[in-house]
């Protein structure tokens, strides 16, 4: 029975090395590992037979691995797994129920019926009484947050260890003496980082509360939100910069090739034992027109009408801070309505949100196109060289 323990356990860590999703950073080999070492512990002063060790150890290794399958659930996943192992060793079919019972005994709403049930429940939950237990419940909030879209608030999430931490009972004696003592020392560290929280939670609406009022009377922005806007428009015309660069570069360089293919081959097909060159020359000059057509559509600038009413200025409908909006305007009507903009904080902020907002849509086009661009001039090179490899091997000519 030992050496099945030692197969148990050999199968198990590969098996979760290799298929278990790493964003299970608090349910993976680490924790099986800290079970078993905890039901070893708990065994080891027992009065349980070393048949029913083994079996427990063994149940301990595959309790979790249904994992791998399912989360809710993964308990009857874990012991079809157990069950699957036990079989491929020819494992009497009692010694096989015994551990499916037993790993079925780890659902959280499960009542043990027996020691052995009880056992495998307090090693599960063993972490309760650790010294690190904050570090073991941040971990399966993160593993909530990764598998299952479960973001809880720090607040919400110490009030959930409070309840369960104090609604919780070790269901061994053994497990009760060793550990009940921990335990309540890990609940009052729970209620002080609750009443902490609760301070702080205090203390942040007060400072709200004089942040907004001292905002009511701001009348122009404050530094920090300046220096947002000012970086980040900066960051936007610089990408902007870059982009309409490389579109220059690729405008420059397909115009060359564009160049020498009208000036080298297309001169050379009026010979008809050239006829072979018609076919990858079309193709050459066709990817490189489509490169260039994108580059130039990268840095095409769009036209807008460059006109607003003051009802438009009224209902903060236009962005006085992009030059499109006002360049066909009379400089004394410009000057008014941004004499409004800047009198009104709201509108301000708001104006400059538009520009970011509408500098990131331009960025998105000018990067999509560019990025169709370099694919179409990357595979414009791949198929004209295979075309022209083609077109000499049919033609018979020799390449050099």
């Amino acid at each position: 029975m030992e050496t099945l323990v030692l197969e148990a356990e050999k199968y198990v860590t590969g098996y979760l090395n290799d298929n278990l999703d790493p964003k299970f950073v608090y349910h993976n080999l680490a924790h099986t590992q800290r079970v078993v070492e905890k039901v070893k512990e708990l065994t080891d002063t027992s009065s349980l037979s070393n048949n029913e060790k083994h079996i427990l150890l063994i149940a301990a290794w595959f309790h979790d691995t249904g994992f791998t399958k399912v989360i809710e659930g993964h308990e009857k996943e874990s012991a079809k797994i157990a069950s699957d192992f036990l079989k491929s060793k020819q494992v009497e079919e009692d010694t096989i129920k015994a551990v499916a019972n037993i790993i079925l005994a780890t659902q959280m709403t499960y009542e043990p019926k027996n020691e052995l049930e009880g056992i495998i429940r307090d090693a599960d939950c063993a972490h309760v009484s650790s010294k690190n237990y904050d570090e073991f419940a941040s971990l399966l909030r993160k593993e909530w947050e990764l598998t299952q879209d479960k973001f809880i608030s720090k607040p919400d999430w110490v009030n959930d260890n409070i309840s369960f931490l104090t609604n919780h009972t070790f269901y061994t004696n053994i497990a009760a003496s060793k550990w009940e003592k921990r335990k309540g020392k890990n609940l009052a560290g729970l209620l002080q980082s609750q009443n902490k929280i609760k301070e702080n939670t205090e203390k942040l609406k007060q400072k709200k509360a004089e942040l907004s009022f001292k905002k009511h009377k701001l009348d122009l922005p404050e530094r920090g939100i300046e220096t947002m806007f000012r970086v980040a428009l900066r960051n936007h015309i610089t990408l902007s910069d870059i982009a309409d660069t490389k579109a220059n570069i690729l405008l420059s360089v397909n115009a060359i090739i564009i160049s020498l293919v009208l000036s080298n081959l297309v001169s050379k097909l009026d010979n008809p034992s050239n006829d072979y060159l018609i076919w990858p020359t079309a193709i050459f000059a066709a990817f490189t027109v489509a490169s260039i057509i994108l580059s130039v559509l990268a840095t095409r600038p769009n036209v807008t009408q460059g006109k607003f009413n003051k009802e438009d200025v009224a209902n903060k409908k236009v962005n006085l801070l992009f030059f499109g909006n006002f360049h066909k305007m009379k400089l004394d009507e410009f000057e008014w309505a941004m004499n409004e903009m800047m009198q009104d904080r709201d509108y301000l902020y708001s104006s400059l949100t538009k520009d970011l907002y509408f500098l990131g849509l331009v960025l998105n086009r000018k990067y999509s196109l560019l990025r169709q661009t370099y694919t179409v001039f990357m595979i414009g090179i791949v198929v004209s060289v295979i075309a022209f490899a083609i077109a000499f091997q049919y033609s018979g000519a020799v390449i050099p």
